[in-house]
C-alpha cells in the first residue's frame, strides 16, 4: 500500500456511505493521531485500539445526527505521495472559510490548522475534513 492515510480516509468515507456504526482501520501512530483529532473535533464518536496481529487495528465509531445524516460531509486527502503539499504558519489553508478542519503534520506532531497557527508552525497538509 503506497498511501495508508488515503486508505484510512477512503474506508471512513465508504463506511459513512453505507451507514455503518464503526469502521476498522489497520493501526499506526499517524492514523491514531489523525483519529484522535477527528474525535477531539467532534467528527467521530469514539476511537479504540484493538490488539490484532503485529500492528493492531483502530475501531472508529462514526457519528450521525438525526439518525441518518453523517457529521462528516467530506474527507479529502491533500498531500499525496506523488505531490507533497506544505504550508507555512502564516498561510495555513482554511477549509470552507474556517468551518472545516485541516489536519497538518508539523515538527511538533500532528495537529489541526488552528493549533498549528497558534503554535506558529507550518508543515505538511495531510487532509481536509468538513
Amino acid at each position: 500500500m503506497t498511501d495508508p492515510i488515503a486508505d484510512m480516509l477512503t474506508r471512513i468515507r465508504n463506511a459513512l456511505t453505507a451507514k455503518h456504526e464503526t469502521v476498522e482501520v489497520p493501526a499506526s501512530k499517524m492514523k491514531s493521531a489523525i483519529a484522535d483529532i477527528l474525535l477531539k473535533e467532534g467528527y467521530v464518536s469514539g476511537v479504540k485500539f484493538v490488539e490484532d496481529g503485529p500492528s493492531g487495528k483502530l475501531v472508529i465509531g462514526l457519528k450521525y445526527v438525526d439518525g441518518n445524516k453523517s457529521v462528516i460531509n467530506g474527507l479529502k486527502r491533500v498531500s499525496k505521495p506523488g505531490l507533497r503539499t506544505y504550508s507555512g504558519a502564516a498561510d495555513m489553508p482554511k477549509v470552507l472559510g474556517g468551518l472545516g478542519t485541516a489536519i497538518v503534520s508539523t515538527s511538533k506532531g500532528i495537529m489541526t490548522d488552528k493549533q498549528a497557527k497558534a503554535a506558529n508552525v507550518g508543515g505538511e497538509v495531510l487532509c481536509f475534513v468538513w
